[in-house]
């Protein structure tokens, strides 16, 4: 039970940012015993793996705070962060140091797609609402919303390896998030076919 919410914790932030879980879970592993990674995954702790994904990080970070290029950036994290969210579900949820579900380990593929469906969904959110973010405040909010996101990916991160029953508020809370800005793109949207000036005061 505990694996799976650190695993659905970690996959959900990387919906929002793909490197952020991936380092903070290797620096973990590569300098505590509380998450102990087997072998297959150890890969995740090595001083290469860190130092590219601590590469792309930064990359993440300049990109996703310039407007029309975050959406650039958007579609390319369209594979690559689902892929993330199952690699990091699958990776924790297998760690000795977590306190797993036999019933997990022994269906291994139930993490990967959680952790996949996850992310896509976070990230399927994210990238619908930034268009309308960039437009309705003319491309100002962009580096707002991009570090207000990587904060909250962070703090999720950091809540679903060290205080994993926090993760279904924190989930509750991103899912009502999600959904309030669907149906604020969705009225932006409809208001923008009808040719009347969205409110969003």
């Amino acid at each position: 039970m505990i694996a799976a919410l650190t695993g659905m914790g970690l996959s959900a932030a990387a919906g929002l940012n793909a490197y952020i879980p991936f380092l903070i879970v290797g620096l973990i592993a590569r300098f505590t015993d509380l998450i102990v990674l087997p072998a297959g995954w150890t890969w995740i702790e090595s001083w290469w793996a860190l130092g590219i994904a601590a590469v792309l990080l930064l990359a993440e970070v300049v990109f996703d705070k310039v407007p029309a290029v975050d959406s650039v950036n958007d579609a390319i994290q369209t594979f690559i962060r689902p892929t993330m969210g199952g690699l990091i579900f699958a990776a924790t949820q297998a760690a000795a140091g977590l306190d797993n579900s036999a019933w997990m380990q022994e269906h291994p593929w139930v993490g990967i797609v959680l952790g996949v469906v996850l992310s896509g969904l976070v990230h399927t959110g994210k990238m619908a609402a930034r268009p309308v973010v960039n437009v309705s405040t003319a491309g100002v909010g962009a580096p707002v919303v991009s570090t207000v996101e990587d904060v909250f990916s962070a703090g999720l991160s950091l809540i679903a390896v060290f205080l994993p029953l926090l993760v279904i508020v924190a989930l509750a809370l991103l899912a009502w998030l999600l959904i309030w800005m669907w149906l604020r793109v969705r009225r932006w949207r409809r208001n923008r076919a009808a040719g009347v000036h969205p409110d969003y005061a």
